[in-house]
């Protein structure tokens, strides 16, 4: 692990790994929002 860390940069591949992570919840909620799965339109009135 301590040659993984002398190659790559700690602050980019954290932030490309957050970058990454965003996006891709992004992506599942818009792929939710838009198929029978979404919450917005189930018909139950929010508490």
């Amino acid at each position: 692990m301590y040659h993984i860390w002398q190659i790559l940069d700690p602050r980019r591949a954290i932030l490309t790994l957050f970058a990454f992570q965003v996006m891709l919840g992004l992506l599942i909620h818009f792929i939710l929002l838009g198929t029978d799965l979404n919450w917005l339109n189930d018909g139950i009135p929010p508490l």
